[in-house]
C-alpha cells in the first residue's frame, strides 16, 4: 500500500468515519429545523472547505467538530415540515493531502478489508458490517453499508481542495435510491462550492 493511502486511511480514521455512525434520535434530529434556510453553506477548517448542502437541506454550525486539520459537520432539512426526505447527513474532511492520484481502486480494497469495515462500525467490529455495493462513479467512490444493528446506508467519497471528504446519508424512511441521490447531490454541492465540477 502505498504512502499516501497509509495516510488517507489514517485520515479517515481519525476524522472518524466510525463517529459518524448512526446518532440515538435520528428519526428527531433528521426532522429538525436546523438554521434559517439561508444558511446554506459553512466554512470549515479556517476556510479551507466549504461544506455546502444540497437544496432543502442546511449544515448546523453547532455540530461543527475539528481537530487534527480534519472536520466533521451534519447537515439536515432546514425547516421540519420541507417537502425533501427527512435525512440526517455527516460530512467529513479529511487532512490535507488525503486525496491525491486515483482514489477508487485503493478505497475500494481496503473497504473489503477486515480493517476497511472495522472503520465503518461504531464498536469497531468488521464481522458487523457488510459492503453491499461499490462503485465509482465520475470521480466519486460509493459504498452501500448495511451494519448488524443499523438500516444500509449509502457513504460517498471524493477529493475536495486535495482533502479526502465523505458524506453518509441516514434517515427512518430513506430509501437505497434516495440515499444514493443525496449522497451524490451533496458531493455536487461541495464540488461547486469549491470550484470543482
Amino acid at each position: 500500500m502505498s504512502t499516501w493511502t497509509s495516510k488517507l486511511i489514517a485520515a479517515l480514521l481519525l476524522t472518524g468515519l466510525a463517529a459518524c455512525q448512526p446518532v440515538a434520535g435520528l428519526a428527531e434530529l433528521s426532522n429538525l429545523n436546523l438554521v434559517a434556510a439561508s444558511r446554506t453553506s459553512v466554512k470549515v477548517l479556517d476556510g479551507a472547505v466549504k461544506v455546502s448542502a444540497p437544496k432543502g437541506y442546511c449544515p448546523d454550525p453547532e455540530t461543527l467538530h475539528s481537530e487534527d486539520d480534519s472536520a466533521v459537520v451534519l447537515l439536515g432539512r432546514c425547516y421540519s415540515d420541507s417537502k425533501v426526505a427527512a435525512a440526517l447527513l455527516s460530512v467529513t474532511v479529511g487532512q490535507a493531502g488525503t486525496a491525491q492520484g486515483s482514489l477508487e481502486p485503493e478505497l475500494a480494497a481496503f473497504f473489503a478489508s477486515n480493517a476497511g469495515r472495522a472503520t465503518l462500525s461504531p464498536r469497531g467490529r468488521a464481522k458487523d458490517i457488510k459492503i453491499l455495493s461499490a462503485l465509482s462513479s465520475k470521480g466519486v467512490f460509493l459504498l452501500q453499508v448495511r451494519d448488524r444493528d443499523a438500516l444500509p446506508y449509502w457513504r460517498a467519497m471524493t477529493g475536495i481542495a486535495g482533502r479526502m471528504v465523505s458524506v453518509r446519508a441516514n434517515g427512518p424512511d430513506l430509501s437505497p435510491v434516495d440515499g444514493r441521490k443525496l449522497v451524490e447531490a451533496t458531493v455536487a454541492a461541495l464540488r461547486r462550492a469549491n470550484g470543482k465540477t
